[in-house]
């Protein structure tokens, strides 16, 4: 479900995800969304009919004699799970609007996680219809070029609350907070510790507030020395778990906010000869394929990042077609992914 300016709708289909289900390739697929006749009668026809049924939302495209559009992306990494993913989404949306990407990293300043200015003056040059950024955290005279060379952009898990009027796309970062924290609560544990990322940052904060209501909400007192921050730094969350297990009362669970935090958790557990979740049950965010590789294998939360990528993709379309979303956040909900991790307190 994707929340938009307060409002709910669903999310429709991929042109993937009709290609599936009428039993044909993505590109074929697309030959029928566009109107091309060198499609077999038989195979219009159930991609005609999958189409209906699921259905998709035929999006305004560029036209078909001029080249293809062409959009960036930038990344702050591409050695991630995280960007993977991203790209991912970026990709099999930009392949439904007929637009070529052009994918950017390590363009930022070491620790600034802005765009260099040199970078943003090169699109022009390219031709670029619009941008996305991923984790970006831009300076006001960058948003002030962006907004007077027209070029349309959309931010995807922005790090700082965006200017107003700017479009962005995240998780329902409280949303995932809260079921974390209540999946804990739900298995007896009231000492819970929380280890955030950056204080600064729009996601971390959310995920603490999420955490704090759930707290609320069960009646449980809130310790302050169980909030540790670790900069989604995986040998900080290391450090922050040591010292939350010398505490004189050390939790009996944690809600990690990142999963490659939440290795480092493992990491600090290893050290004392502590093992998961017998002696600390652990919930992670992000869902990335890592959460699966570890012994027990990691209870998360799931956010959508390859659909968040995709939906900032269409956004952008849309704006580049002139259209201005009636929101400028959109929010997709996270789920918990319930693993081996987490179990119910030990008397």
């Amino acid at each position: 479900m994707v929340r938009t300016g307060g409002t709910s709708v669903a999310a429709g289909p991929t042109l993937a995800v009709v290609a599936r289900e009428a039993g044909v390739s993505v590109p074929t697929a697309s030959k029928v969304v566009n109107g091309r006749e060198d499609v077999a009668p038989e195979t219009r026809r159930r991609v005609t009919e999958a189409l209906d049924r699921l259905g998709y939302v035929r999006r305004p495209r560029f036209d078909a004699t001029k080249p293809p559009g062409l959009v960036d992306l930038v990344v702050h990494s591409l050695e991630t799970s995280w960007s993977g993913a991203v790209l991912h989404g970026v990709e099999e949306a930009a392949h439904d609007a007929g637009l070529e990407v052009v994918v950017s990293a390590g363009l930022t300043r070491p620790g600034g996680g802005r765009p260099e200015r040199g970078w943003l003056d090169k699109l022009i040059a390219r031709g670029s219809s619009g941008v996305l950024f991923d984790l970006a955290e831009l300076t006001p005279s960058q948003y002030a070029w962006l907004e007077q060379h027209r070029i349309p952009f959309v931010m995807i898990d922005p790090v700082l609350e965006p200017p107003p009027g700017v479009v962005s796309v995240g998780a329902a970062n409280w949303q995932g907070g809260v079921g974390a924290t209540e999946h804990l609560l739900g298995l007896g544990h009231e000492r819970i510790a929380v280890i955030a990322g950056h204080r600064r940052r729009m996601s971390s904060g959310a995920r603490v507030a999420g955490y704090r209501s759930a707290l609320a909400s069960a009646g449980v007192r809130q310790r302050p020395e169980y909030v540790r921050y670790a900069g989604f730094d995986e040998g900080e969350a290391r450090r922050r778990t040591l010292e939350l297990l010398d505490l004189p009362e050390p939790p009996t669970a944690v809600f990690v906010c990142s999963d490659r935090m939440a290795l480092g958790v493992y990491e600090a557990l290893a050290e004392r000869g502590l093992r998961v979740p017998d002696d600390l049950s652990v919930v992670g965010f992000d869902d990335l394929p890592e959460s699966r590789w570890l012994t027990p294998p990691l209870t998360t939360i799931r956010q959508p990042l390859s659909e968040m990528a995709a939906t900032a993709l269409r956004l952008l379309v849309r704006m580049m077609d002139g259209c201005r979303p009636e929101g400028t956040r959109t929010e997709l909900s996270t789920r918990l992914v319930e693993r081996g991790s987490t179990g119910r307190v030990r008397a």
